[in-house]
């Protein structure tokens, strides 16, 4: 296939501000600023259907419609916090075709009256920043960047920040805490960034792939993009595939593939060996088993089999997967990205790895299983970020769905103890 987002597959060097313009780059952009209103471009990116891709799948010219008109302080915010396990096509997208992304950021500023761009990288994504950077050098000494930009009346500029590898920053409120100097936790909602976000003032917040997006559909329209995909999935998505398969990787789809042929795409299973289960949506999602391969991957397609399909990381689990253990390793990693401001989460999460550990020891029993489903439903929807649905998803859905599983743990816990107090109590000979 022709790559859309991973165009740098296709372009050798796409990442040079020359070769990308001699292949379209900033094109959408001064169609944008040149011909369009602010408000023509907002309507032709709703149009198009283009959904958040960072996971949530807000549409993004509806987002972009909340910002207040009028003059004042606005602010576009690039999400490349990319710290979801199993993902990593915003790197890609960072360091081998950046110009496409600050293209999309531009023209985002443009529709909304936002002077000022801030790109936030994910502290561990220094060589995707850097390349970003240099980009952004090459786009102000090309007039795409700065004062009056392409001869017109609209200004702007750029700049990037680097966090601290906080998961917890992936979520759009407290990444903006974070830029401002502030502890990287979430707040309560309202008041919502468009009305009031980066220095109390209108932010838009997209993901790096989301506005990637943008600047091809500024090209080729609004009805192109609704071409691919599916109705209320349209357009390509990057998939992040990894795991018991063949060929991990970055693979650019139509919306509306199957689970079963991204694993094909994927090379299949890695050594031959069965499928057992796989995580959707890395590790926030709930595991769907082989049941669910056929469901096509949009924002909907996984609902009847109650799991999302997130920002599409997909990770794939073989027939020796032990599921206790992959949800032990799952439910540390959000215990341990926990900010801690909300209780649920960080006292929940503390003892749903306790009880895990336990029961995954051989130690466990089945108090010990419903008592982690109790905490794990007293977190979910009580916390003020997805952080704490996250955390219980991989547990409850492997309940669910590998049951005997945990029953051979704690029944092997239990036939230990009896032959410990048997014993105990034996007389001697």
């Amino acid at each position: 296939m022709t790559y859309l987002l991973l165009r740098h597959r296709d372009i050798p060097d796409l990442h040079k501000i020359d070769v990308y313009q001699a292949h379209g780059g900033y094109e959408g952009l001064r169609t944008a600023v040149l011909e369009m209103t602010p408000q023509d471009v907002i309507d032709v990116v709703r149009s198009s259907g283009l959904r958040g891709r960072g996971g949530a799948g807000f549409p993004t010219g509806v987002k972009w419609s909340f910002i207040p008109k009028g003059p004042g302080d606005k602010y576009v915010v690039i999400n490349t916090d990319e710290s979801e396990t199993g993902t990593f096509k915003d790197r890609e997208l960072s360091e081998k075709n950046p110009h496409q992304v600050i293209e999309g950021a531009i023209i985002a500023a443009y529709s909304i009256g936002a002077k000022t761009i801030y790109n936030y990288f994910r502290g561990e994504f220094m060589d995707a920043g850097y390349a970003m950077e240099e980009a952004i050098r090459e786009a102000y000494a090309a007039g795409f960047l700065g004062k009056n930009i392409l001869g017109s009346e609209f200004s702007c500029d750029f700049y990037c920040h680097y966090g601290a590898g906080a998961y917890i920053c992936g979520e759009e409120t407290a990444l903006i805490n974070s830029l401002q100097g502030e502890l990287g936790q979430p707040w309560s909602k309202p008041p919502f960034p468009a009305v009031e976000g980066l220095y109390r003032k209108p932010t838009v917040v997209n993901n790096t792939e989301t506005l990637a997006n943008v600047p091809l559909i500024l090209v080729n329209g609004a009805e192109w993009y609704m071409g691919m995909g599916t109705d209320k999935s349209p357009g390509v998505k990057i998939v992040c595939m990894s795991g018991h398969v063949e060929k991990p990787g970055n693979y650019e789809v139509e919306m509306g593939v199957t689970y079963r042929q991204l694993i094909e795409m994927a090379g299949g299973m890695r050594g031959g060996k069965k499928f057992k289960a796989l995580l959707p949506s890395g590790g926030s999602g709930p595991v769907i088993t082989d049941k669910a391969l056929d469901a096509p991957m949009t924002y909907e397609g996984l609902t009847p089999h109650g799991s999302v399909m997130g920002s599409a990381s997909v990770i794939v689990m073989d027939e020796s997967t032990d599921m206790v253990w992959a949800a032990l390793k799952m439910l540390h990693f959000f215990k341990h990205e926990s900010c801690g401001k909300c209780t649920p989460c960080r006292e929940g999460t503390f003892w749903m790895e306790k009880l895990l550990h336990r029961i995954y020891e051989g130690h466990g029993t089945p108090q010990d299983v419903q008592t982690l489903e109790s905490v794990a439903n007293q977190i979910g929807g009580r916390t003020l970020c997805a952080l704490g649905d996250f955390a219980i998803n991989p547990v409850l859905s492997t309940i669910k769905h590998f049951p005997e599983e945990y029953r051979t743990k704690v029944q092997g816990s239990s036939n230990g103890q009896v032959k410990k107090a048997a014993a105990k109590t034996a007389v001697p000979s």
